[in-house]
């Protein structure tokens, strides 16, 4: 009464839902979509959506609502031609920060449903945000289960933020919902760094698929040019090695990123060759995951 008096309301928490068995489903891949797992019967998570089949398979499980954690920019015109609505709510490797896992389960409770929550791969970020978000909405799933939908998900434990946000995850309270507003945007603004590392992160899964074929054309896939896509691998380095970034100030960080891009061009000049030089490919593409495995040691997995 004295809410409606002073022209206030608060946001009311949600109706759990009336299961209490918080066991993860994982499936088949679909056509499209990889590691897709279903969390509740309104809640979904999984890889980004690859092209009409991704969103068709999407469409086909009831998903009315997708949700990218993703640095991405999300394909949000296909998500519309499949009647399906974008979010866009990013976050990174070191953890789902309280105020975005409250965000994601307000779009999940409030948007329609079911909703799936993706990453690019959708191993870590998306299963972590999704178990996060199922916390926040439920105060009946406990902790235990909450990191089976980890296991499930095969989370590489290394990515300690993202056990640990997960882990204490709890209901939100009606401040934290009403302090996640409706402000649910399609595209959000990403760091050029994120938006850099998820353009070397496509490129690798290409050049995975080039590595498998033997160093030639793709079979099925003649979107995927082996020299261009080593070509691409490269400009990306150096574009993160012109950034301006106060939080990767030092020698070893920039030191890296040279030896990456370095071994991108050897990769790139071993796969221009006729025929291509796949013992010299194979070489340059282990030295360039070598660094990135490393850099992600060193700055991104914490």
């Amino acid at each position: 009464m004295i809410a409606a008096v002073f022209g206030c309301s608060r946001t009311p928490a949600p109706d759990p839902p009336s299961s209490t068995d918080f066991t993860p489903v994982k499936f088949a891949d679909p056509p499209g979509v990889h590691n897709l797992l279903r969390l509740t019967d309104r809640l979904y998570s999984g890889s980004s959506p690859e092209g009409d089949a991704g969103f068709q398979s999407l469409r086909d499980l009831g998903i009315k609502t997708v949700i990218s954690v993703d640095g991405a920019k999300p394909d949000v015109a296909t998500a519309k031609r499949f009647g399906l609505r974008y979010v866009h709510l990013p976050i990174g490797y070191n953890g789902v920060p309280r105020e975005t896992a409250v965000r994601i389960a307000r779009a999940v409770r409030d948007l329609p449903g079911p909703a799936y929550i993706h990453c690019h791969h959708g191993t870590h970020r998306g299963p972590s945000a999704a178990a996060a978000a199922l916390r926040c909405l439920d105060d009946r799933c406990p902790a235990s289960a909450a990191m089976d939908i980890l296991r499930t998900a095969g989370t590489d434990p290394k990515y300690k933020g993202l056990f640990a946000s997960v882990e204490s995850s709890a209901a939100a309270t009606p401040a934290e919902w009403d302090r996640a507003g409706q402000d649910f945007p399609e595209t959000a603004p990403v760091p050029d760094l994120a938006r850099l590392m998820a353009g070397i992160d496509e490129r690798w899964d290409r050049l995975k698929l080039v590595r498998a074929a033997g160093w030639k054309a793709v079979p099925d896939h003649p979107d995927v040019d082996p020299t261009h896509e080593a070509l691409q691998l490269m400009e990306h380095f150096f574009e993160v090695s012109r950034l301006n970034d106060p939080e990767r100030p030092d020698k070893e960080f920039r030191q890296m990123l040279a030896d990456a891009e370095a071994s991108a061009a050897d990769l790139e000049k071993a796969l221009r060759a006729s025929p291509p030089r796949a013992d010299t490919a194979a070489a340059a593409y282990a030295r360039s995951s070598s660094l990135c495995a490393k850099c992600h040691e060193r700055y991104r997995d914490k």
